[in-house]
């Protein structure tokens, strides 16, 4: 069993920056993991994922070259530094943790076993 709690959401005028944080706790923090964000009457999207050991990563085209996932081993946590961020960029955003451990890093929400609660990003422009 794996908890996830994110936080560091908040409201943000455009052009802005956030940084958001996911401590994981229950068993060995060596999963991969992803963000994906949810809009109002949208369907949960993937933003980033990354590998187990930090060193793979990848990205939506929406956030590419915008948004950075990290992860602290030590720490157990995952992070999602967003910088230039655009109001379309308002959602929940949910951390999770997937299962697989070979081929490319999962993008679907199916490939993810645990979620978080989820943390509100607001974009004002």
């Amino acid at each position: 069993q794996v908890q996830l709690v994110e936080s560091g959401g908040g409201l943000v005028q455009a052009g802005g920056s956030l940084r958001l944080s996911c401590v994981a706790s229950g068993r060995t923090f060596s999963n991969r993991m992803g963000w994906f964000r949810q809009a109002p009457g949208k369907e949960r999207e993937f933003a980033a994922a990354i590998s187990r050991s930090g060193t793979n990563t990848a990205y939506a085209d929406s956030v590419k070259g915008r948004f950075t996932i990290s992860r602290d081993n030590v720490q157990n946590t995952v992070y999602l530094q967003m910088n230039s961020l655009k109001p379309e960029d308002t959602a929940v955003y949910y951390c999770a943790a997937s299962p697989s451990m070979w081929g490319p890093l999962p993008r679907r929400t199916d490939e993810y076993d645990y979620w978080g609660q989820g943390t509100q990003v607001t974009v004002s422009s």
